[in-house]
């Protein structure tokens, strides 16, 4: 076995993971341009449809992003009149987020989002399940 195999890029996990990350996210930007988000706007909603109301200290603990990009994303969508921020009343130092009406409305209008994206990558049920079970195990080793 040559010594240099370790390093070479098609041996490299890391790679992997990026390369078929950015796929599936390409995947997602025409089917997001129809409701006017983006990727990162779309994950950050999907927390939002699950809580109503959060920190968001909370929502980046969730999506594994830190407070830089998070703050563009959360003005970004609070500009689209789908959010509401503000300080927390008892703690000014906490940021809430909250859905706003257009916010709690484009939930039912998106829903055909994870069927169109599942049909695009080409895999069945069961292989889906088997690699996200396997990522989720992953990311569980960094927490």
């Amino acid at each position: 076995m040559d010594k240099y195999e370790t390093i070479k890029l098609d041996n490299q996990l890391c790679f992997s993971l990026y390369a078929a990350s950015r796929e599936v996210i390409k995947l997602y930007k025409p089917v997001l341009d129809k409701y006017n988000l983006t990727y990162t706007q779309y994950v950050t909603m999907l927390v939002l449809w699950e809580e109503e109301k959060i920190t968001v200290k909370e929502i980046g603990k969730r999506l594994h992003l830190d407070s830089g990009t998070l703050t563009s994303v959360l003005k970004k969508l609070e500009g689209m009149e789908l959010i509401i921020r503000y300080r927390d009343p008892t703690d000014d130092r906490v940021v809430v987020i909250e859905l706003d009406e257009k916010g709690r409305l484009l939930k039912d209008e998106i829903l055909e989002v994870p069927e169109l994206i599942a049909c695009k990558v080409g895999i069945t049920i069961e292989e889906f399940m088997v690699l996200k079970k396997s990522l989720d195990e992953l990311l569980k080793k960094f927490s």
